[in-house]
């Protein structure tokens, strides 16, 4: 056990190593470029800006670090006896009904890629919609992104928004530097800058500013990308798995729902690091609907007529949803409207 737990020690440690990098060479940026650039060139009217970018940058960084990753509800826990049940059952089949038996009353739609309920056997819990097990910090983290070692943290839920702007904040941060030095890299080649120590921290400067910016950039793009189809990047490489089959849009509310749900709906919170995201967590909209099949079905087949179906919303901190039907119907995006949180899908018939 003590070697075990040695090691467990060290690897942790060890974790931080990336996080340390990336401070030292901030507080190296900041040097070269507030001593050795601005106060020795005279060009006191940049350090506005570039103070500007460098407090979002870190305020950005440092929430994306400390945040604590959402972690599923003890509402998601098995009861005492199926808990039992399920630890002394030992075919899997038997243990998939017990948790159907639980799932009815959770707000949970999704399923493995072979069709069984999602559980955790670390963690003891049924595993919420967008949910996954982090081998790195040894929990379930809520509708996780993936684990980012430059944070030594759980990227997910609670910290996604903060994350998406300390990678804006960051290209932003390198962007200045390498608009702002340019001037003198330009005279470099010319051969127009005097020999001093302050010329290598300034050439050394752009040439980082410019090479963490692209692939920066890169990876932000990637990841408003998915901001605006509603994925993570698990779901973008694995498709979510409802009872009717995988569907990789099977959360996506159109480009401006999409946006609200990580950045909130409110623009004056989006650019600042404070939590504004929607929802809780533990339940998402879907495209994918509960209603009973044959009524879908009668009111189909009326001729003339035009069936859509409100959207719905389920909120775990009200009372559970019982589950209505097995099926779901797939709508179209202008179909798509908002009802009150757990209650069944209002029909629509239109002339």
């Amino acid at each position: 056990m003590a070697p075990s737990h040695a090691l467990r020690c060290c690897k942790r440690a060890l974790n931080w190593v990336p996080v340390l990098f990336i401070n030292l060479v901030i507080g190296w940026s900041y040097y070269a470029y507030v001593i050795e650039l601005c106060v020795c060139k005279y060009t006191f009217c940049y350090l506005v800006v570039f103070h500007i970018c460098l407090i979002m940058f870190i305020w950005s960084y440092w929430k994306t670090i400390w945040v604590t990753p959402a972690e599923p509800s003890k509402a998601f826990s098995l009861p005492r006896v199926e808990k039992d049940q399920f630890e002394k059952e030992e075919r899997a089949e038997v243990q998939q009904e017990i948790l159907k038996k639980v799932v009815r009353n959770l707000p949970v739609y999704t399923r493995t890629a072979g069709g069984a309920v999602p559980y955790c056997n670390s963690c003891q819990v049924i595993k919420p919609d967008r949910c996954h097990h982090c081998s790195t910090c040894e929990r379930c983290v809520l509708k996780m992104d993936h684990h980012c070692p430059w944070v030594n943290n759980c990227v997910g839920f609670s910290n996604y928004k903060f994350f998406i702007l300390f990678l804006g904040y960051a290209s932003l941060y390198c962007a200045v530097i390498c608009a702002t030095v340019m001037q003198y890299f330009i005279k470099f080649w010319k051969k127009l800058l005097p020999e001093t120590h302050a010329k290598f921290h300034i050439l050394f400067l752009f040439f980082v500013a410019a090479l963490f910016f692209i692939s920066i950039i890169s990876l932000l793009s990637y990841h408003l990308w998915l901001v605006a189809k509603n994925r993570t990047t698990i779901e973008a490489f694995r498709a979510p798995v409802f009872t009717n089959g995988p569907d990789k849009n099977g959360f996506s509310l159109g480009f401006k729902r999409n946006v609200a749900e990580v950045f909130g709906d409110q623009a004056k919170y989006w650019f600042f690091p404070v939590f504004s995201s929607l929802g809780d967590g533990h339940s998402f909209v879907t495209r994918l609907v509960h209603i009973d099949p044959e009524t879908a079905n009668s009111i189909l087949q009326q001729n003339g007529k035009r069936l859509s179906i409100n959207r719905f919303y389920i909120n775990t901190r009200n009372s559970p949803i019982s589950e209505v039907s097995s099926k779901h119907m797939l709508l179209q995006m202008e179909d798509w409207l908002w009802t009150s949180p757990l209650k069944r899908p209002k029909l629509i018939i239109d002339n």
